[in-house]
């Protein structure tokens, strides 16, 4: 369950206060949610046969998609299990295998790793080992169903269910941790998407002890919000 506190910290709140829903319900993982199933002897749990699945949720049978690349600059190493990516990803790495350049600065980072020859750019080949790392710290901390996102989720539902009318002190305490990782998290996916953004599309290399700094402290809160969700 999420508040807008939490909803902040998943990346929820647009910039519309019409568009921010006060609260949100995902369903766990072996839950299909559905409105109108007259056929349902309540309680029950069911999925109607012409439906797959349904999408906006967090279970990894929704969020885990593919993406399909071919053409030059793409290397031929069928399907790629390892790399973590998300929705945000494929702009910048459309971008760069088109060789297009433009002043908006992306949420995603360029997916280097299925990359070979002139598309995989200099200051990236150039410190491959530190980008992969920094790339996939960025990627735990920031995207909304990555580590971070998952485990603040644990965090944001047991505040909701603490709250009662006489003592909201466990749900107060909660959602200020919540509003304290989602401060730093900001902080750090702000420097580490800049330092990946100039890498991708500026030339600009990335400063290794820099980088092992960043990554370092995203270590760091994902431990701290993995700590406070157990």
């Amino acid at each position: 369950m999420a508040d807008p506190v939490e909803m902040k910290l998943l990346h929820m709140i647009t910039a519309d206060p019409a568009r921010t829903p006060t609260f949100t319900l995902f369903a766990d993982s072996n839950y299909f949610l559905f409105a109108g199933a007259a056929n349902c002897n309540s309680p029950c749990t069911t999925e109607p046969p012409g439906f797959a699945w349904n999408h906006g949720d967090v279970q990894s049978d929704i969020v885990t998609t593919w993406l399909g690349m071919v053409g030059p600059g793409v290397a031929q190493v069928g399907v790629d299990s390892e790399t973590w990516t998300d929705h945000t990803d494929i702009r910048p790495t459309m971008m760069v295998l088109l060789g297009l350049n433009d002043d908006y600065q992306h949420d995603g980072r360029l997916i280097f790793e299925d990359l070979n020859g002139y598309a995989v750019p200099a200051a990236v080949h150039k410190g491959e080992g530190i980008v992969r790392q920094l790339a996939e710290a960025y990627k735990r901390i920031n995207a909304p169903v990555g580590q971070l996102g998952l485990a603040s989720l644990v965090i944001s539902t047991r505040a909701l269910e603490s709250g009662n009318a006489t003592d909201d002190t466990t749900y107060a305490n909660l959602e200020n941790q919540l509003v304290s990782f989602t401060s730093r998290r900001n902080g750090l996916a702000s420097q580490m998407k800049t330092m990946l953004e100039n890498a991708a599309f500026n030339g600009q290399p990335i400063d290794k002890k820099q980088a092992q700094s960043l990554i370092d402290q995203a270590n760091q809160l994902l431990n701290d919000v993995t700590e406070a969700a157990e």
